[in-house]
């Protein structure tokens, strides 16, 4: 057989191939299903009824904006890191906002300490956040993976673990906004600490479902 008779019957058996979206088309899809769904969550456990008044506290507002920020450059390091010709740098840039949201809530613990002493920092149970962060993240979570899913399999571990978190921060954010408990130390264990700890669990469950074949793949 010639080379050109075998090019040619081997293109005739080629299927269309649809170009994936690039990072920020995907990430926009992310952000149109997610915020709604949070915003939901928010308000069927009903807002505080003090928001008004911590939105004017500028601490309130970096607490939530490196939230907020968090979980939207997550998602979006978690479609970079799983295609091939993107830098490793965007999948490190979630620590920096993350940084800011611990460093200001660790700030208000050494500030307490120092004026109250250590029985200022006393942690008491608050099991509502671990649900409430999970509950909050189901749907960002879930979209996030159907887009890893579509994309390549490239660095899945940070790209599993920057979903996770960019899904566990959004829900994070949201609980501010009904959940009234602000001690610093309260925040860092439990809703900062759920935010880690359902990351991890995410990361590493998406992480297993995304090496598993496509459907109909050979």
């Amino acid at each position: 057989m010639q080379t050109d008779t075998l090019v040619q019957n081997l293109a005739a058996d080629l299927l269309p191939v649809r170009r994936l979206p690039p990072p920020w088309v995907r990430f926009g899809w992310w952000l149109l299903v997610s915020a709604p769904a949070v915003g939901v969550v928010a308000l069927l456990f009903g807002l505080r009824p003090d928001l008004g008044a911590r939105f004017a506290d500028p601490v309130f507002v970096i607490e939530e904006a490196a939230a907020l920020a968090t979980a939207l450059t997550g998602a979006y390091a978690a479609l970079c890191a799983g295609l091939p010709d993107r830098p490793d740098w965007k999948i490190w840039v979630p620590l920096v906002p993350m940084m800011v949201w611990l460093g200001s809530l660790g700030t208000q613990c050494l500030d307490v300490a120092l004026r109250v002493g250590p029985q200022g920092l006393a942690v008491t149970s608050d099991p509502m956040c671990v649900p409430a962060v999970a509950l909050g993240g189901l749907i960002p979570a879930v979209a996030i993976f159907v887009q890893l899913r579509r994309g390549g399999r490239f660095r899945s571990t940070h790209a599993c673990l920057c979903g996770a978190l960019g899904a566990a921060a959004l829900a994070g954010a949201a609980l501010r906004l009904y959940h009234p408990e602000d001690a610093a130390i309260m925040v860092i264990v439990w809703q900062f600490g759920s935010v880690a700890l359902l990351s991890l669990a995410a990361g590493a469950v998406g992480r297993l479902l995304l090496a598993m074949p496509a459907r109909g793949a050979a």
